[in-house]
């Protein structure tokens, strides 16, 4: 499977003129186009990660996890951290985990260094939070 996401990433990297945006409008491929379709295919391998991260952060408040969709993940950063054609990797994302469909509890942002072997988390910043509907107030731990 880290094999897999490492040839997605790299199709990623090379199928994108530019895909680092710092600012709030995120890069976003063409509708359907194949850079749409590997962009999907490394958030999907991604997401466990980036779920267990967010679920370790959020326990202490939260009776139950809020989920990350991969929609719900943009890039802000990509990088080969090893020189071109190098197959290790920096990503700095940026998620809205949420409790059912649209209720977030916060954003966070999230780095990994990626290798041909593993997925690390290397940083997690927890930038904002987001007061949850009185009718999921019941998840708050107390």
């Amino acid at each position: 499977m880290k094999k897999c996401m490492l040839i997605l990433f790299s199709l990623i990297m090379l199928t994108s003129s530019h895909i680092t945006h710092a600012e709030s409008d995120f890069y976003q491929p063409p509708k359907e186009s194949k850079e749409e379709l590997v962009m999907d295919m490394f958030f999907s391998l991604l997401l466990p990660d980036v779920q267990k991260a967010v679920s370790k952060f959020y326990s202490d408040s939260y009776i139950e996890s809020p989920l990350v969709y991969p929609y719900q993940i943009n890039i802000l950063k990509m990088e080969r951290t090893n020189g071109y054609r190098g197959f290790m990797f920096s990503v700095v994302i940026e998620v809205t985990p949420v409790f059912g469909a649209h209720n977030p509890v916060g954003k966070d942002q999230l780095t990994f260094s990626i290798t041909s072997s593993e997925v690390e988390l290397t940083d997690f910043k927890h930038l904002e939070d987001v007061e949850l509907p009185p009718h999921l107030q019941d998840l708050k731990k107390r």
